[in-house]
């Protein structure tokens, strides 16, 4: 019988996918959101006999989205759960320029993936899951950069420091309902990634920042997204996830 449901955004690679493929156990379920499906994830879940279900969309409108699941967690029968989780992840960065070298087709882009489908897809997630007995949890996936500043990089960083603030607020909320939410924004550390790369081979006069990136990457400082993702679901299965709504993985 499932008992734990996890709902996942931007599982076609990188972390997202390696927390998917981490979560595929015994009594769990899970519902990947992203914009291509993975032919691997559908197949490990069926040797492992694990419920997967993949919706291919693209969370730059996410409002759509929000509403469809909604619709599909109030058709499932909670009663059955243990913990039901919403694992924000997904992200872009917009082209690796100072703001004023951005169009505004990047700039929405990113902050549409980056802050506003966090908050409605939480929203809709909450909403569904308001009268449900089991623990429920929101994790958001969030990074250094919405802590500290980087040249050429705003609509990240922006991206970032509102999920880190509007997971304060929402804890703040769930901390005044009956069986609220534990919620949590933790930077995973510095992974090695297609973002990385993309950071290191931008041009250093438009991105000052880039040797510092290329020595992370030539010092073996980076982590995989295996690596981070065991970090990652080892922090939401302590008991005090949610203690602190803003985190690092690291601490």
């Amino acid at each position: 019988m499932t008992q734990h449901l996890f709902i996942i955004t931007g599982t076609s690679r990188g972390l997202g996918l390696s927390l998917a493929q981490q979560l595929l156990l015994p009594r769990h379920q899970l519902l990947c959101i992203s914009r291509q499906q993975s032919a691997a994830l559908a197949d490990a879940a069926q040797d492992k006999s694990v419920p997967l279900t993949q919706w291919q969309a693209d969370l730059v409108d996410a409002a759509p989205v929000a509403a469809r699941l909604q619709q599909w967690l109030t058709a499932q029968d909670l009663t059955v759960l243990t913990s039901v989780t919403l694992i924000n992840n997904a992200g872009v960065i917009s082209a690796i320029k100072p703001l004023r070298a951005n169009t505004a087709d990047e700039l929405t882009l990113a902050l549409r993936v980056g802050l506003e489908a966090p908050m409605v897809l939480t929203a809709a997630f909450l909403a569904a899951t308001q009268t449900c007995q089991a623990m429920r949890r929101v994790l958001n996936i969030s990074s250094g950069l919405g802590r500290r500043a980087m040249a050429s990089q705003s609509s990240y960083c922006a991206a970032k420091a509102g999920m880190d603030h509007f997971t304060r607020c929402l804890a703040l909320d769930e901390a005044h309902v009956a069986n609220g939410a534990r919620v949590c924004s933790l930077a995973p550390g510095v992974i090695d990634t297609t973002m990385q790369r993309q950071l290191r081979d931008a041009a250093p006069q438009d991105f000052p920042d880039q040797s510092g990136f290329a020595h992370l990457k030539e010092s073996g400082q980076l982590s995989t997204a295996h690596d981070t993702a065991t970090r990652v679901l080892a922090y939401l299965n302590r008991p005090d996830f949610g203690n602190e709504p803003v985190a690092d993985v690291r601490r």
